[in-house]
């Protein structure tokens, strides 16, 4: 199996297990599992959050996809319990699939190594 059709047959098993667990079936998109990313990944779990914090929470989840890459180091958490980064790398100029296809990927990438995929 190529790279890409083992990319695409991983973020299927996501998007399916994801919204099988959080979306009663309706099929979540790109940026609901960023945000359900950004959830876990702050550990507040029985919160519920404004639309500002929504946006707070996706980025969260955006810099600890892309810190294997190389664009964001974690720096800190706050006394709120927010972990907080440090753009290393300026990200470059991608097409718009090519940042769904980056993203994808790092979401893939997420989920295996939290064993939630294999």
């Amino acid at each position: 199996m190529s790279r890409d059709e083992q990319l695409k047959a991983r973020w299927t098993l996501v998007v399916k297990k994801l919204s099988d667990q959080f979306a009663d079936g309706d099929q979540l998109d790109l940026d609901a599992i960023i945000y359900l990313i950004g959830v876990q990944e702050l550990g507040q779990l029985e919160r519920s959050f404004k639309k500002d914090h929504k946006l707070d929470l996706m980025h969260i989840a955006i810099c600890k996809l892309l810190m294997p890459y190389g664009y964001y180091d974690f720096d800190y958490v706050d006394q709120d319990g927010w972990p907080h980064y440090t753009a290393k790398e300026e990200l470059p100029h991608l097409k718009a699939g090519e940042q769904s296809v980056l993203m994808k990927e790092a979401i893939v990438n997420y989920f295996l190594e939290t064993n939630y995929i294999d």
